[in-house]
């Protein structure tokens, strides 16, 4: 028999031989949450029973309502999928799955969180690891396969969009990449300065200054610049074309985004950071000369004459062969990670931050593996 409904009432409890019936009346919306509770709470739903809810006299139903319901419902132990469901329009149908899909998805994610033992976190990790790494091999190939497109057909190069990326990673760039190499040189000069005076080698500063910076600090920072500068920007643009649907605009058109997108900015930071990295290795010479003639009494044409002698042309070259590597690595993570940005600004943030931490970790690795593999230094 029915349950007595209170005033003004939203909904009413009936209960009989197939179990308990919801009858849902006037606007279920965010105005009147206060209602619904009061309303909800004089009802005693027995959990244990099969419910029905039926939408008789529903009036209006927004998501705040429908949140409203469910939520108090599964307080009480009854969840959404144990709902029987009647005579709700297929768009109140449509909205009710959603809220509840949308709140068992938070609940479930949290609830596995909890749960979690050491042995899952690991294995949890480990799976996305792998994953990871097999999205970005299948990216490479990707790229390898526009590549090999483009060789067979050069007209596929999109020129201006080269030529942009190389006036943004290349020309725009030089100011900074003078700068820092200028003072690491200074630093650098200074340092070793120091030292040496004690043992009054002032001369020997120009030895470890010129091999240095050409061989191991030059290419190394100016890598360092590009991948927080150009793989920040690649990264920042793809994803925001992606969060834009330019990018699915681009492949509805017919067009390989990788012909469009990524080719450009592959071979633009490739082609400019060896001449950024030479630009580096002149501006932090520049500054080691200074530091020289200041405070070591080694003028500026002795600091010259004696780089000639003790740097080898192999050395600046072995410096500059590095930089193509690390430019296609700062390249292919930043735009990898630009096409794997969600549709979300949120998104886009926290893959640019990636971009740059795993470009640099990328750079110091490579770097690495090039001083284990030559360790000789040319005479």
């Amino acid at each position: 028999m029915p349950n007595p409904a209170p005033p003004e009432t939203c909904c009413r409890l009936e209960t009989g031989a197939e179990g308990q019936v919801l009858r849902l009346s006037g606007e279920w919306t965010l105005a009147r949450l206060a209602e619904l509770q009061t309303g909800l709470n004089t009802l005693g739903i027995d959990a244990r029973q099969p419910l029905r809810l039926h939408a008789s006299g529903l009036g209006i139903l927004d998501s705040a309502g429908a949140n409203h319901l469910i939520s108090h419902l599964d307080r009480l132990g009854i969840p959404f999928p144990r709902l029987h469901l009647s005579g709700f329009s297929a768009q109140e149908l449509a909205l009710l799955k959603l809220v509840a899909g949308r709140r068992g998805g938070v609940v479930e994610r949290s609830r596995r969180r909890g749960r979690r033992g050491l042995t899952q976190v690991v294995g949890w990790h480990a799976w996305e690891i792998a994953r990871g790494t097999r999205a970005g091999l299948a990216f490479i190939g990707q790229t390898s396969q526009a590549l090999g497109d483009l060789l067979r057909r050069p007209g596929l190069m999109r020129g201006r969009e080269l030529f942009v990326q190389l006036e943004m990673v290349g020309l725009r760039a030089i100011p900074i990449v003078m700068l820092m190499s200028y003072l690491i040189g200074v630093v650098f000069a200074y340092l070793l300065g120091i030292q040496m005076q004690k043992f009054s080698a002032n001369h020997l500063v120009v030895d470890g200054v010129g091999i240095g910076i050409a061989r191991e600090m030059a290419p190394l920072i100016t890598a360092v610049l590009m991948a927080g500068r150009s793989g920040a920007a690649f990264t920042a643009h793809l994803g925001a074309m992606k969060v834009n649907q330019e990018i699915d605009a681009i492949v509805t058109l017919g067009l390989s985004p990788f012909q469009v997108l990524v080719l450009p900015r592959l071979f633009a930071i490739v082609l400019m950071l060896p001449l950024l990295t030479f630009v580096a290795d002149v501006a932090g010479m520049i500054g080691a000369a200074h530091v020289a003639a200041w405070n070591l009494g080694i003028p500026a044409a002795s600091f010259y004459d004696r780089l000639q002698t003790v740097l080898p042309l192999n050395t600046v070259l072995f410096g500059l062969g590095k930089t193509p590597v690390f430019a296609a690595a700062i390249a292919l993570i930043a735009c990898h990670s630009g096409f794997t940005v969600q549709r979300d600004a949120r998104s886009v943030g926290l893959h640019t931050t990636s971009t740059v931490v795993r470009s640099i970790v990328a750079v110091i690795l490579i770097n690495a593996a090039f001083a284990v593999a030559y360790p000789e230094i040319e005479p």
